[in-house]
């Protein structure tokens, strides 16, 4: 289905960003990761998208760094032709009160969060618009539709996230080009199964019970919300039923926002 397409995916070395790169492998598209880690993770990383039967290759752009991040995009017009597909991911957050909060902390947030996709998008159009074709997709997250405390840098940059994509989706909007936002629940990501580990050593809780904490303030499923299943959507925007979806900001998070009513 997406065959002779590529994509560029931000912050792809696991977690959704993976899962995505998975997807859309599974569906012939060339892909480029991008993220951190040892040598030998990334090397397993690319051999393991490589194995779906399309080419596979990884750049380690900072992309807190607009100089890197235009590296980035001509890295993937030289191996692919550019990317016809890119998927913002990547993302950097931090925890306290605004008052708390380090000044150095806002401004990689701002810089990892909200510059960089504007620079990939920026970058990345021309050669979108003379192939006539293209799809967008920036991982915003819940906490672009509501806030909550101790996050101000989280909510900040995905709320505005939001704003560039329907922005970029109007400015496109005569082409066959979209710009959508996905905006995820709770994930369970490393980082909050180590929060959940260290409720279970305080509480003296068993995993079951920590879980059903963490989610009941949250998510009404009492579920996290499957990379996988993400990946689908973004596989799904990126297919041949999803042109007329253009500056949308799809949930994708267990009905807590509909229960927020």
């Amino acid at each position: 289905m997406l065959k002779g397409k590529s994509a560029l995916i931000t912050g792809s070395l696991g977690g959704i960003g993976f899962a995505t790169a998975r997807a859309l492998a599974e569906l012939g598209c060339d892909v480029m990761l991008n993220g951190f880690a040892p040598a030998d993770t990334i090397a397993e990383k690319v051999a393991e998208i490589a194995e779906l039967g399309v080419r596979a290759a990884h750049h380690n752009a900072d992309l807190r760094k607009p100089e890197e991040i235009a590296a980035l995009i001509e890295a993937t017009n030289r191996a692919y032709g550019g990317p016809d597909i890119l998927v913002n991911n990547a993302v950097v957050r931090y925890f306290g009160a605004v008052e708390n909060f380090a000044p150095e902390h806002w401004d990689e947030a701002l810089a990892v969060n909200l510059s960089a996709p504007f620079h990939t998008i920026r970058l990345a159009l021309p050669n979108m618009k003379s192939k006539g074709w293209g799809r967008i997709v920036n991982m915003a997250s819940i906490y672009g539709m509501f806030a909550t405390v101790n996050r101000i840098d989280y909510i900040t940059t995905k709320t505005a996230l939001i704003g560039l994509t329907r922005a970029v989706a109007l400015e496109v909007a005569r082409t066959d080009i979209t710009c959508n936002a996905i905006c995820p629940g709770t994930v369970l990501t490393p980082a909050i199964e180590w929060r959940l580990r260290q409720e279970m050593q305080r509480d003296g809780t068993s995993w079951e019970e920590a879980e059903e904490q963490f989610l009941a303030i949250r998510q009404p499923s009492r579920r996290f919300v499957k990379d996988e299943n993400v990946a689908g959507l973004i596989a799904f925007l990126c297919g041949p039923h999803s042109g007329d979806i253009n500056g949308a900001s799809l949930p994708i998070d267990g009905t807590w926002l509909a229960g927020r009513g």
